[in-house]
């Protein structure tokens, strides 16, 4: 027979139990995300690599269209992050960015179209949220005196351009603890 231990209110303060990718994950599932205090951690970019294999082999629509539902998730009221799959998938944040944004696939089909979100909800999801996930929020996830940054500088601004053309987006300097760690130039 299974051990029941009590979880305090206090215990359960200090835990921010995480789905991991929320791959095939139904909307019932999302509605309970909330209730159940669990943060999603999504993986967009399953539907640039793989969405066209979900679609034609293995969900079909409208399961397929339903991969890492990032809006269902903000209708939820409830912030999320996402993540790449090194070394499933090469680490490329920008295509993170685009994936979360745009769901196109690799043939260019737009997978789950009501799942979109904005550039602004797709970049909090890169820095602001994921530091809540892991209980740094007080010192990453935002440029603020007094905190952690780690930058990137991009050729365009992404909040300025169009969303189709993230995936052109290039990094021109990265910088990490003050230091330029990367150079285009």
């Amino acid at each position: 027979m299974p051990l029941k231990v009590p979880i305090t209110s206090s215990a359960k303060k200090n835990r921010r139990p995480v789905l991991i990718h929320g791959q095939t994950i139904r909307q019932d599932q999302v509605n309970r995300l909330k209730e159940l205090g669990i943060f999603p951690s999504l993986f967009p970019m399953h539907t640039f690599y793989w969405g066209d294999w979900h679609v034609n082999s293995v969900l079909g629509h409208p399961r397929a269209d339903f991969i890492s539902p990032t809006q269902a998730v903000r209708k939820q009221g409830l912030m999320f992050s996402t993540h790449h799959d090194a070394p499933v998938a090469l680490p490329d944040a920008l295509r993170v960015l685009d994936a979360t944004v745009n769901r196109t696939t690799r043939t260019d089909q737009v997978l789950g179209p009501e799942q979109r979100v904005s550039v602004y909800t797709a970049l909090q999801a890169m820095t602001t949220w994921p530091a809540y996930q892991h209980f740094e929020e007080s010192s990453k996830g935002q440029l603020k005196q007094g905190m952690q940054a780690d930058l990137i500088i991009l050729d365009k601004n992404p909040l300025k351009i169009k969303p189709v053309e993230l995936h052109n987006l290039q990094v021109l300097e990265t910088i990490s603890r003050g230091e330029t760690v990367y150079s285009k130039n």
